[in-house]
């Protein structure tokens, strides 16, 4: 028999669906974001997650929901944000939260093969667990002082056990601004924004400009090498509002160069990025620097502002935006998500971020240094630049140089030097006692390769040339000995794209978990590894999925006695 239909009303709901946004959390938020307006925005999403962090300590499950109140955005956007980023300390309901300090001891390729398994081991034995959390942390940008550790905002090179618990027991947890850096006043004493002014002023033309850039070759430096006079003169030929944004996030591991330079002479990129903005016609500049860089953020935030009251030029409006702690935002579209308040996920192209950039303008974006050397480029004249190299390379590149040689750093050398003549003409030689086994010419992603191949020009080209596998990339150099083992170095760097894959596309989601499980094994099933390399580098979305096999092809190819 039919049931009569039952037309009794639910019960209305009392309060909204989810957790409730306490008038007490609201105002301990509002507090913290001391009522400025601009915060209210959604771009603001990810600094205002580091803002009550920073106030708090952690983000609780209740200020996530006063938060998205305030902001007027769903607690899902907020949730989603705040849990892709490795910095951002997510507490769930009934979770306790962390201890007050956190040290992470960085554990990429160079800081391992200088101890930083033991130094993590013994941090976690020696700390008091209740007071401090000890946890692995990727590369943050100091490899020729490794192994490093930053404990709370400090970094610590050449840490030991002893140094880094001496520096929590003693409160040197804060950053510090880099000493030694040139100001505004030195650097406008010294010609500073003496060609930008022209350009101001109508002496010197963005014609001008570009038609320099163009004939001295100048590269994109952060990898990519797109010749940056040509990047410049699509943007200014598209229609509409423009922005610059200007990438410093370099998590690769190995590269430490954007660091160098920007705790040096800071005005000389923003030079570059102002002159950038005149020559796209843009109103915008967007200034992304990664959240390890914590002097670095303090000394821009002070130089900042001296030139918006100084610099009596008319300036586009220029925001500084801070990371999270994602490798990924190195990606140009990643980076763009992330300043937009996203998590930052690569975008799908067509369209590129030169027609479809920040917020939707089309984008000039740049690495640091490629910036940094522009205003030298206008000085000295397009033959100062591309008139350098050596064995078929054009121009000037800084090489990151960490590993087992004897005076690692950051390396002015000319485009094609090869790894031998950086080890003996810029290191000097290998460290005492190490013999030189194989090298990493292009960081985490750029393949290795062996010792009998350390005459491979290193340039943009060149070392695709030379082996299909690898390239130049950021130019971050990693310098193996004959203690150290191909196979695991690229085990190292494999977990760190396991770690740092953001999770978008399966075949590298899955095939870096997967890629890692089966080099852990002390055979290595070379067919099944070839397969595996081949599908994450047809199908991932972005460049970390595509490169990572590479380590895995050259220890295969090269190596190949390690792993049968």
């Amino acid at each position: 028999m039919e049931q009569p239909i039952n037309f009794k009303r639910k019960r209305a709901r009392l309060g909204a669906k989810g957790r409730v946004a306490t008038p007490e959390a609201r105002a301990e938020v509002r507090k913290i974001l001391d009522g400025a307006l601009e915060w209210a925005g959604r771009e603001f999403l990810v600094e205002n997650l580091h803002r009550v962090q920073d106030a708090v300590g952690f983000l609780s499950a209740r200020h996530l929901a006063a938060l998205a109140a305030e902001m007027k955005l769903s607690q899902a956007e907020v949730w989603e944000t705040a849990t892709f980023y490795h910095h951002f300390s997510v507490v769930k309901e009934g979770e306790n939260p962390p201890p007050p300090l956190t040290i992470r001891v960085c554990d990429s390729l160079s800081c391992e093969m200088a101890g930083a398994r033991e130094l993590l081991s013994a941090l976690k034995s020696g700390a008091d667990a209740s007071q401090v959390r000890v946890v692995r942390a990727p590369c943050v940008g100091r490899c020729a002082e490794a192994p490093v550790v930053v404990a709370g905002q400090n970094p610590i090179s050449h840490a030991t056990t002893e140094a880094v618990l001496r520096a929590v027991e003693s409160g040197e947890t804060r950053a510090e601004i880099p000493a030694g850096a040139k100001g505004f006043a030195e650097y406008r004493a010294g010609g500073g924004y003496a060609i930008y002014g022209e350009m101001v002023a109508g002496k010197r033309s963005a014609e001008d400009v570009i038609g320099v850039l163009e004939e001295s070759g100048l590269r994109g430096l952060g990898g990519a090498g797109f010749p940056a006079g040509r990047k410049w003169r699509i943007v200014r030929g598209t229609a509409g509002r423009k922005v610059v944004a200007v990438n410093i996030d370099e998590g690769e591991p190995g590269t430490f160069k954007d660091r160098f330079y920007l705790e040096r002479d800071p005005h000389r990129f923003v030079e570059g990025a102002l002159i950038a903005s005149r020559a796209a016609e843009a109103e915008d500049v967007y200034i992304y620097l990664r959240d390890e860089y914590h002097g670095c953020r303090m000394l821009l935030e002070r130089e900042l502002g001296i030139l918006r009251g100084e610099l009596k030029l008319e300036l586009p409006r220029i925001h500084l935006r801070r990371g999270a702690g994602a490798y990924i935002c190195g990606e140009e579209s990643a980076m763009i998500e992330s300043i937009e308040g996203k998590r930052g996920e690569p975008r799908l192209r067509p369209p590129y971020v030169a027609e479809v950039g920040v917020f939707g303008c089309p984008t000039l974006e740049h690495n640091m240094e490629t910036l940094h050397w522009v205003r030298e480029i206008l000085e000295r004249g397009a033959e100062w630049f591309s008139g350098s190299g050596r064995n078929g390379g054009r121009g000037m590149r800084s090489y990151s140089v960490s590993g087992r040689v004897r005076n690692p750093g950051v390396y002015w050398a000319p485009a094609g030097v090869t790894v031998r003549e950086l080890i003996e003409e810029f290191c000097g030689g290998m460290a005492e006692g190490e013999e030189f086994y194989a090298y990493l010419p292009g960081g985490a992603s750029g393949g290795i390769l062996p010792a009998s191949r350390g005459d491979v020009p290193l340039d943009f080209g060149l070392v695709q040339e030379a082996d299909g596998d690898c390239f130049i990339g950021s130019a971050a150099v990693v310098v193996l000995s004959c203690r150290d083992r191909a196979r695991d170095a690229a085990l190292n760097v494999m977990r760190f794209f396991e770690d740092e894959s953001c999770g978008q596309c399966t075949p590298c989601r899955v095939g870096t978990a997967k890629a890692v499980r089966l080099m852990e094994a002390e055979k290595w099933d070379g067919e099944l590894l070839e397969e595996l390399c081949r599908t994450m580098a047809d199908a991932s979305i972005c460049g970390l999925g595509q490169a990572a096999p590479n380590p895995i092809r050259c220890v295969l190819k090269n190596f190949a006695e390690e792993v049968q």
